[in-house]
């Protein structure tokens, strides 16, 4: 099990590539497809993975359905399940120990002329402090060579962050890459409250897996995966410096902002390991967005009627845009389910609700629904001055925005055509 599973039948590309504004062109070349680099000039005995955690992926590995992988997803933060602990000598990841640490010798990538320099987009930082164990991405531009400089945002972690600053402590993390998919999908997930996200992917791993989550404690006391590709002692110190600018999510630029310091202190590693290599806006970079929001759109859409799939769209970045598949039992559920999904993601801004017979992820489907079944006049939701997503960049400068959505379901009793046949 582990990060290797997402990797089974993955093209191997034996040709030399650099981590530097190399690696998205040439997978850019192969069509995007999942492709595992085995020749990295500036990080030799190492590989890289690119495009590997997508959506129908992810339902392969697990044998299930995307309706069932969402559902089971929404299981999994419902029932918490305590992780299983192992003795060092059984978990793979630590099989190597860098000496020295040297982060410039790992496949941390360049993807793109705009970014400041090389950063690690897909690792996961587990921090554990005052009795809080938190997982969660956070982008770090790769600084010098036991340096990253860390995109907090203002999530649990970053609440962390400046409790531990006011008192004038660092904060032990571990800072993994490569982890099963399971645990990645977990560290996407966002609550409320504090929930140990490890417990979520325990629980997932359990269901999907069929066996326990192994985790190993590194020698700063902070539990890891044992079976990840990667795993990195460090701390968060006190100390701050320019992260960015950096290709976002949306496909524009982020800001430079002065953000926390990460200080490496040891580096593991298993046998020759397969570092992920996530491309910011692209399709993985959306699979971990929009894949763990789906679960909670589904529950409260599915709180006013019958909800059958979710998807959040490539072109709204996996992040700003839905469709959401319904099966109406009374008029007006289409209106129902517009509101009651903006309340189960609220970054989003555009919502579509259409019938179970249209396939949610192909967009010519969606249009022709729109096309003849939707009337703007009395089939569409505006909402004005409604907290905006930090990620788009079009909001208003208080941080507000618009919404929209548009019900594109029939009416009940109209009778479907064989649009299947025409289209």
């Amino acid at each position: 099990m582990g990060f290797r599973d997402l990797l089974s039948g993955v093209p191997r590309d034996n040709k030399p590539v650099s981590l530097i504004l190399e690696m998205r062109d040439r997978t850019n070349t192969l069509g995007g497809n999942p492709v595992v680099f085995d020749d990295i000039a500036e990080a030799p005995g190492h590989s890289a993975a690119l495009n590997v955690l997508i959506r129908d992926r992810l339902c392969e590995v697990f044998d299930v359905s995307p309706g069932e992988l969402i559902d089971i997803l929404a299981w999994g933060m419902a029932n918490p399940t305590e992780p299983l602990m192992v003795h060092a000598s059984e978990a793979e990841v630590l099989e190597n120990q860098q000496k020295p640490v040297n982060l410039h010798a790992l496949p941390i990538p360049w993807h793109y002329a705009e970014d400041r320099g090389r950063y690690q987009s897909a690792s996961v930082i587990i921090a554990e402090y005052d009795g809080i164990r938190n997982m969660s991405y956070h982008r770090q531009l790769l600084r010098d060579a036991n340096h990253t400089v860390a995109r907090f945002v203002p999530r649990h972690l970053r609440m962390m962050y400046e409790t531990a600053k006011a008192n004038g402590d660092e904060i032990n993390i571990a800072v993994v890459n490569g982890a099963d998919a399971t645990v990645l999908l977990a560290a996407a997930m966002s609550f409320d409250e504090n929930l140990d996200e490890l417990s979520v992917a325990a629980a997932l791993h359990e269901r999907l897996h069929g066996e326990p989550l192994r985790l190993v404690r590194l020698t700063n006391g902070v539990a890891v995966p044992a079976d990840a590709e990667y795993a990195m002692e460090a701390r968060i110190t006190l100390d701050v410096d320019e992260e960015g600018p950096y290709v976002d999510i949306t496909g524009t630029v982020d800001e430079v902002r002065n953000e926390p310091v990460i200080e490496y202190d040891s580096i593991f590693h298993r046998n020759d390991p397969v570092f992920h290599a996530l491309i910011s806006a692209g399709v993985e970079h959306r699979t971990l967005m929009g894949t763990p929001r789906a679960p909670t759109i589904k529950a409260a859409v599915s709180e006013v009627v019958p909800c059958t799939d979710v998807y959040l769209t490539e072109g709204g970045c996996g992040w700003l845009s839905s469709v959401v598949q319904i099966k109406p039992q009374n008029d007006g559920d289409g209106i129902r389910a517009i509101h009651a999904a903006f309340n189960g993601h609220r970054s989003m801004k555009q919502v579509i609700v259409v019938d179970d017979d249209i396939d949610i992820t192909d967009p010519t489907r969606v249009e022709w629904a729109l096309m003849t079944r939707w009337q703007p006049d009395t089939d569409t939701v505006i909402l004005s001055g409604q907290k905006g997503s930090s990620l788009d960049p079009s909001r208003s400068e208080d941080g507000t925005t618009s919404k929209i959505g548009m019900d594109a379901t029939l009416s009940l009793g109209v009778v479907r055509g064989p649009y299947e046949s025409v289209l």
